[in-house]
């Protein structure tokens, strides 16, 4: 029977505290200072994230509500308050499903479109290379590998449920 190693799962609990503390650190200040990146537009990190999955090919036709909501990885109650605030401000707008009358559709409007292409997305590559400087590309490449390894896990822990593997940014927000 293998020796149980008390100092090596010590550590290894110590590590992994450390990394998810990190995490959490990261993700807040991708709220606050991707926020401060877009907010000229009127947008947030979130609306962010709704418009950069939307402008993929894949989502050119929209995207029902639960799928938007699987894909980002969000309830629906959350992203349904996103969503009316974001179809207030003419970026969205939900239209019936043609093929299923009881879902509805979420698509991008021409001014969100516009906000996207023209005026949101430059700033986001800005904060994109600022917050990546002195990352060589092996560096985001290997990042990206393990934190899809660890957004996979973490799915499993969840049941599987949770959307699609994908971050804002990939694919313009995959």
């Amino acid at each position: 029977m293998p020796k149980h190693d008390d100092t090596s799962t010590t550590a290894r609990s110590e590590l992994a505290n450390r990394l998810f503390f990190r995490l959490y650190q990261c993700a807040n200040m991708l709220h606050k200072t991707g926020t401060r990146a877009v907010e000229a537009e009127g947008l947030t990190t979130q609306q962010w994230a709704v418009l950069g999955a939307l402008s993929r090919p894949q989502a050119e036709g929209g995207m029902s509500v639960g799928n938007l909501a699987h894909y980002l990885m969000v309830s629906r109650q959350n992203l349904a308050g996103l969503i009316s605030r974001m179809e207030r401000d003419g970026r969205v707008k939900t239209v019936p499903d043609g093929k299923d009358r009881r879902s509805r559709l979420v698509t991008m409007t021409k001014s969100g479109r516009r906000v996207w292409t023209n005026e949101a997305r430059p700033k986001i590559d800005a904060y994109y290379r600022e917050a990546l400087d002195g990352f060589s590309t092996d560096d985001v490449t290997h990042t990206l590998h393990y934190m899809l390894k660890l957004l996979e896990n973490m799915r499993r822990l969840d049941g599987g449920e949770g959307g699609a593997v994908g971050v804002p940014g990939e694919e313009a927000a995959e």
